[in-house]
């Protein structure tokens, strides 16, 4: 029997990725939040966590406790179950068979991904955008012979340009552009530019909008408190180190 969390209706799959033989997808509202301080039980949200890893068939599901910022970690192999690290928004492994996960509800789920089963995922909001969140994700990437212009970028439901307003200084920081009042920027757009900035060549955009499509997605600008993730799984050769931390 299929596994509930992976039914059509529950996921929005990255279908780009399928010719790498990797899975990628966001999850719905119909999965339920996993959030995990949010309004919702623990003992509801944790067993939500478990299931995710158990219905992927995984022996590694890594994630962190998010912190708007720039940090990705680069995983390997010598430990199995569910990682939660403390204050990263970005995940890279190339060890066969494992997951990663960064939730999301209005900010961008960046799933990442080589022929050579090389795999990232970011989580980026404005901050992360701005913070360069994107360059290090694909410093990690070539890292493991993993080159930007090699690499399938695809940016998954989040809030669109027509539903993000921000501040005029927030506006300066993502584009570099002055206005006087608050004004709608598209995110994804910011990040697309970045990406081919830094050499990436082929690279997909979800049309769903998190607040548009409220009834399918948690929206934090909506007033939402739950959260879904974005979810990839790794194929490829086996790395050597545990986890490093890019940075600059």
């Amino acid at each position: 029997m299929t596994d509930p969390v992976f039914e059509p209706e529950t996921v929005e799959r990255v279908k780009e990725f399928e010719p790498l033989g990797i899975q990628a997808f966001t999850t719905t509202r119909a999965t339920g939040t996993y959030r995990l301080d949010g309004a919702d039980p623990s003992g509801d949200v944790v067993p939500r966590w478990h299931a995710l890893q158990a219905g992927l068939g995984v022996s590694r599901l890594a994630s962190a406790r998010q912190i708007h910022g720039a940090e990705v970690l680069l995983h390997a192999g010598g430990w199995r179950g569910w990682l939660r690290y403390d204050g990263a928004d970005g995940h890279v492994t190339r060890v066969p068979r494992s997951a990663l996960a960064v939730g999301v509800a209005d900010c961008v789920p960046v799933f990442l991904a080589h022929p050579n089963g090389t795999v990232g995922l970011l989580h980026a909001g404005w901050r992360g955008t701005v913070a360069g969140i994107m360059t290090r994700g694909l410093k990690a990437m070539a890292g493991f012979s993993a080159p930007a212009d090699e690499v399938l970028v695809h940016l998954g439901p989040a809030i669109c340009g027509r539903c993000y307003e921000v501040s005029p200084d927030v506006y300066a920081q993502l584009t570099g552009s002055r206005v006087t009042r608050p004004t709608v920027v598209d995110l994804r757009a910011v990040l697309a530019r970045q990406a081919g900035a830094a050499g990436v060549r082929h690279l997909s955009v979800s049309p769903r909008c998190t607040r548009c499509d409220r009834l399918r997605f948690w929206s934090h600008r909506a007033g939402d408190t739950g959260r879904q993730v974005g979810v990839i799984v790794s194929g490829g050769s086996r790395p050597t180190e545990h986890m490093t931390i890019i940075s600059d």
